[in-house]
């Protein structure tokens, strides 16, 4: 079972980005609207980081509402960004996620940004997986 698999079944169309000048309220607007929980930042043909709501939970503690949500993007986002590759084993991408403590990260394949998995695709993705090996074993087992 590989990322590319996962991707797959994901709704099609374009990863959803911001750049890093775009301001937190902008940034909850666009969360909102994709019912998404991250952001790829990207500038200058190149991930420039990438943006969670954890990010923005913790600004809105540190700075106050009023002020944090006219911060930049830029100012917020993690910079030393996790990615895998659509190759990539679900099992061992899990174990990143996990061990790292991350949620969502962008797939890419020759420096080009195909999508973004999070640990929900991923746990969907592996239920799915185990739920049909389950019933072909019963089949299995009840024809005999």
């Amino acid at each position: 079972m590989h990322i590319s698999e996962v991707l797959a079944r994901k709704p099609s169309g374009a990863v959803v980005t911001v750049t890093p000048e775009t301001t937190i309220r902008q940034l909850l607007g666009v969360l909102a609207e994709h019912n998404i929980g991250a952001c790829v930042v990207y500038a200058d043909d190149a991930i420039q980081g990438i943006v969670s709501e954890r990010d923005i939970v913790r600004r809105l503690h540190a700075d106050g509402p009023a002020v944090a949500v006219e911060n930049s993007v830029g100012a917020i986002m993690t910079t030393e960004v996790t990615v895998c590759s659509p190759a990539d084993a679900v099992e061992e991408i899990l174990g990143v996620m996990t061990e790292r403590r991350i949620r969502h990260l962008p797939v890419v394949e020759h420096g080009e940004l195909l999508g973004i998995v999070s640990i929900g695709d991923l746990v969907k993705h592996r239920i799915d997986q185990l739920t049909f090996e389950r019933d072909q074993l019963e089949g299995y087992v009840h024809q005999h």
